[in-house]
This record gives C-alpha cells, structure tokens and sequence, in this order.
C-alpha cells in the first residue's frame, strides 16, 4: 500500500479523522497528506523535537502550545511515542513508528477518542511491520 493510501483509507478514511499526514521520523519530507493539510519544515523538526525530548522542545510546546498546518494546538498528553493536543473542539494526535510521524485531525464532528484509537492502531501496524 502507498503511503498516501494510508492517509486516505487507514485514517480519513475511518471517518474518525477529518486530515492526515505522514512525515519521515527525521522530520525531513513529507510523504503523504490530505489537500490542504500542509505542514511547514519548521513544524516538522519541532514535531521530532518535541517526540525525542530534545532540549527544551516539550517545555516550549507546554506552554506556547504546537503549530502543525499553520494552526497553534494546546498540547494535553505526552508519552514515550505519542502526543496529543487540541484547540477548542478540534485536536492533533501524533505518534511515532520506527521510520515515520503520523499525525491525524479530528474535526468537531468526530470523538476524541475514535481519533486516537485509529491513529495509534495504525502505528502498530506499522511498526509491526517494519516501519
């Protein structure tokens, strides 16, 4: 399955997100998106920052929030490969496989969880395989 094919059945796909993309690990390319839902270099390097725990990046995001698309998200939960945000209604879930950064959004018309399950069951599968 292409990368893209993933976006578009595994996570929009569900009904349970509204936008997704999928980033290399490093932070440095693109692999598949929704239309529209652009993510800037910058966001990206800040996003495996923040992932990683390097340096202050999981502070900063703390308290001045993560900007994915453009849009700035009140960060609510980090663990070892996932973290979670939101801004009013809507939110970001982003987890980390071996290779790749996922990062699926939820609109107001899907649940908070549904958006994490889809999104974290994808980066097993995955990482089950791989990647």
């Amino acid at each position: 399955m292409s990368w893209q094919a993933y976006v578009d059945t595994s996570l929009v796909g569900t009904g349970h997100l509204d936008k997704g993309v999928i980033i290399s690990a490093a932070g440095d390319s693109v692999w598949a998106t929704t239309a529209g839902f652009t993510i800037q270099p910058d966001e990206m390097k800040n996003l495996v920052n923040i992932l990683a725990k390097t340096g202050d990046a999981e502070d900063k995001a703390w308290s001045a929030g993560i900007h994915v698309a453009g849009e700035r998200y009140v960060m609510t939960r980090s663990e070892d490969r996932s973290v979670y945000a939101r801004q009013g209604r809507t939110g970001i879930v982003i987890v980390k496989t071996k290779q790749a950064i996922l990062i699926g959004h939820y609109g107001e018309a899907q649940q908070v969880g549904n958006a994490t399950q889809t999104t974290e069951a994808l980066a097993d599968y995955l990482i089950k395989v791989g990647y």
